[in-house]
């Protein structure tokens, strides 16, 4: 692979991954702005040869989609248009699918693993699916046909259904001998061990194989399953379960505790980093992937449904406002100067909350008999803070009136204080309650909690935040006049 001149891109500013996608993106725009096409071409294999098929696979999203399967054909060999297709992004493979013969697909799906095949073919037409597993080889297109009829985020989908399982009866030997017949399966995904009926029993540790005789069976060096899932388990219990025990495999077994398949760590990671990305466009109110060739228009319908519900929220703290237009005058003139500091700060408290909940549920932190200890920390956790900077801010607002000269009048001057500080004290509480309770209020009825931690908690924050604000400074500018 060319290097990268790190003269040419600052180290603190972008990764070595960044500077390798930027080069490539560089030099396959060229390439593909050549005016004679036999230059293109010859620059476009040179550019295949020279780099990763990975980097390529990740470089080939900012290009046109027409000319994406270019690229993918100019690459020297079938394994790395396999990894290639392995980890470009979906709307690269859909543009690859519609382009590519039967024939080059059956190719490239034979000599692919069969967990990765199966997580391709979702973005491949069904009528297309069902030519190419017809003409693939039909013992693994039955079995790529059974990882599909799992749901994308469980563990059916995640697992492998090719590893080593012995009966514990084998010898080391016999099952070297197996393993070395089959050098394309994994070794790194662990050897398991079943009884007779083919029920899983325990795993056999690389090490043990190695420093045992060949004539020591199975059942003698192999340890106990101490954790395993069902087919039916979600991709959050498998991560929860692999991250908490720092587990390198994790097998699935059906109802009869037979071994179905295994998870491997590669694949969890990768898991990981869907729920991260997935966590992140939610918090921010938004499950957009795009790139650079993607319409506006399609930018916006991605973005517009939560940005519509801040709108009504922002609509209804009109309505709010408005309503208290009748007491303006005085010291209620004076609170209005301090509206965006209640929501601003309400606002920052809610949504800090809301994040640390998600974040617990999500790694499996937040258990039942914890729950309750956690919300009354939280609650409280805002309300000595609403308390803290209430004081502050009420304190602060009369000494600058003091120093301004008491512009506003003594008692004018106390209301304001008093009404600032006691409303960001109620405000910051609204904020911590509806940061806390909107995250399990969404879990309870079945939606992503995700959610609820961005466009929820910032819309309807200002609404709580700015009504108990302005009950408030009515209350103090009753009491004092």
């Amino acid at each position: 692979m060319q290097s990268v001149d790190s003269k040419d891109y600052p180290q603190e500013m972008e990764s070595q991954t960044g500077r390798i996608d930027d080069l490539l993106k560089e030099k396959l725009e060229k390439a593909f702005h050549k005016q004679t096409s036999k230059v293109r071409l010859h620059d476009i294999a040179k550019i295949a040869c020279e780099h990763s098929p990975i980097d390529l696979a990740y470089a080939a999203s900012h290009l046109p989609p027409n000319v994406r399967p270019v690229l993918y054909e100019n690459l020297p060999s079938r394994d790395d248009k396999i990894k290639f297709l392995i980890n470009t992004d979906s709307d690269t493979r859909l543009a690859l699918f519609r382009q590519l013969e039967d024939g080059e697909l059956k190719k490239v799906f034979e000599r692919m693993p069969i967990d990765e095949a199966a997580w391709l073919v979702d973005d491949m037409p069904e009528r297309r699916f069902r030519r190419l597993m017809d003409q693939i080889d039909s013992k693994k297109a039955s079995r790529i046909r059974e990882l599909k009829q799992h749901d994308r985020k469980s563990a059916g989908r995640l697992m492998t259904s090719e590893f080593f399982a012995f009966n514990m009866d084998l010898t080391i030997g016999e099952a070297c001998a197996y393993i070395r017949d089959n050098p394309r399966i994994d070794f790194a995904k662990g050897i398991f061990i079943l009884n007779p009926a083919g029920e899983l029993q325990g795993f056999v540790p690389a090490r043990n194989m190695m420093i045992n005789a060949d004539s020591t069976p199975l059942r003698q060096v192999m340890r106990p399953i101490l954790h395993k899932v069902t087919v039916d388990a979600t991709r959050e219990e498998v991560i929860d379960i692999v991250e908490r025990y720092k587990i390198s495999s994790l097998p699935v077994v059906d109802i009869d505790n037979e071994l179905v398949g295994v998870i491997a760590h590669e694949d969890i990671v990768e898991a990981m980093e869907d729920l991260a990305d997935e966590t992140i466009a939610k918090m921010a109110g938004t499950n957009e992937k795009f790139t650079s060739h993607d319409p506006i228009l399609r930018r916006f319908l991605t973005r517009a449904p939560w940005l519509f519900v801040t709108l009504v929220a922002g609509m209804i703290n009109v309505g709010v406002m408005s309503s208290f237009q009748k007491h303006e005058g005085g010291v209620l003139t004076f609170a209005l100067f301090f509206v965006p500091l209640i929501t601003g700060m309400s606002g920052t408290i809610g949504l800090q909350c809301s994040t640390v909940l998600v974040r617990s549920m999500a790694m499996g932190g937040l258990s039942a008999g914890s729950r309750r200890e956690t919300i009354v920390k939280e609650l409280l956790s805002g309300l000595f803070t609403g308390a803290i900077f209430g004081g502050a801010c009420g304190v602060i607002v009369y000494l600058l009136d003091w120093v301004c000269g008491g512009l506003l009048g003594a008692t004018t001057s106390v209301a304001v204080s008093a009404i600032v500080s006691i409303g960001l004290i109620g405000g910051c509480f609204a904020g911590t309650f509806l940061g806390v309770f909107s995250p399990l209020f969404f879990s309870r009825i079945g939606v992503d909690p995700a959610i609820s931690s961005g466009p929820v908690v910032t819309a309807f924050n200002d609404f709580f935040s700015m009504t108990i604000y302005f009950v408030i400074a009515w209350g103090v500018s009753t009491l004092f006049f």
